[in-house]
């Protein structure tokens, strides 16, 4: 079979690889869809938050079909469509320090598997990964919040569908315009082109002066960052869930105590998968716009680069030959 393959550092290759055999409690799984994300970068570069060994496999955003289950493994059975999750223990990552979903079959532990919703095909579960992610990040928005989302990438806009499937009123940054269309196609009330306007002034007119009441932070985006605590509310609850390792900006500090605001950092998104997958199924959410091209698996280097490109691409998604 043919798998993608981390061979070293910044080598990635498509070569022909042993089809994998399972344990008792394993399940093989058949690849159907697999999402390339920003941290397959990290792994590739080998900087993933965790040490990883080479050779090793990516794909932690997956869907896929049930091939053969182990002699142990109940619940599942050959034709199910499934999809899995990646950040299962401290130091067993799918996708990263165990080999992923990028190849023609893999195994994977019957117990970090999920039924995936006829509602939902395999575009859409393919993105129940980063789903889950805005979904845990959005937790406890209702019908009464002004929502200022930053950066319409994958995970913002995911968000977007959570906090509009939640009741909640998004206003979107973002200065790229086509980023915005989608936003606005996934429900959110307002754009805002953040290099165009006075941040602050806009939302304030948008919010009657209340601000946000929850603000969201999906670029990663150290401006953007210090910015969270500019548009907040009195009371707000502050996200971050955008990834960036080092960069430094200059905040105004004083305003987390000035605005009593509660401010967290959503890693992953373990324990809320079955009602992640339940809520996607269930809500009138579309999230097949995110991706921007489809490669084979036998292309799948040349998906690499394409997702390498961010000022173009969205979600790159690599669909089995």
């Amino acid at each position: 079979m043919k798998a993608l393959v981390y061979e070293a550092p910044n080598r990635p290759v498509v070569k022909d690889v042993g089809r994998p055999s399972i344990g008792e409690n394993d399940v093989l799984v058949r690849t159907r869809t697999v999402g390339i994300c920003h941290s397959d970068f990290d792994l590739l570069s080998g900087n993933y938050i965790l040490p990883v060994a080479f050779p090793v496999t990516p794909g932690h955003e997956w869907t896929g079909e049930v091939a053969e289950v182990g002699s142990a493994v109940s619940g599942f059975s050959a034709g199910d469509r499934v999809v899995g999750e990646c950040s299962v223990a401290d130091d067993e990552h799918f996708g990263f320090t165990v080999s992923g979903a990028a190849a023609d079959y893999f195994r994977v532990p019957a117990a970090w598997l999920h039924h995936l919703p006829e509602s939902l095909d395999d575009t859409m579960g393919a993105l129940v990964e980063p789903f889950t992610v805005a979904y845990a990040a959005t937790a406890g928005i209702d019908a009464s919040d002004d929502v200022v989302i930053f950066g319409a990438g994958p995970i913002g806009l995911c968000s977007i569908a959570s906090s509009v499937g939640r009741g909640g009123r998004v206003i979107m940054v973002e200065p790229n315009a086509d980023r915005r269309t989608i936003a606005t196609d996934l429900g959110a009330a307002a754009t805002i082109d953040p290099t165009a306007v006075d941040l602050e002034d806009t939302i304030a007119e948008l919010t009657d002066g209340r601000m946000a009441s929850t603000v969201i932070e999906a670029s990663g985006n150290p401006g953007a960052m210090a910015a969270t605590l500019q548009v907040a509310g009195y009371g707000a609850h502050l996200t971050n869930v955008g990834i960036n390792v080092g960069d430094t900006a200059t905040a105004r500090l004083g305003l987390i105590v000035e605005k009593a605001l509660h401010i967290r950092g959503q890693v992953g998104s373990v324990g809320v998968w079955p009602a992640a997958i339940r809520f996607l199924g269930r809500i009138d959410a579309d999230l097949s716009a995110l991706v921007t091209q489809r490669f084979p698996l036998s292309e799948a280097v040349d998906a690499l680069h394409a997702a390498e490109d961010r000022s173009n691409n969205i979600k790159i998604h690599i669909v089995a030959d």
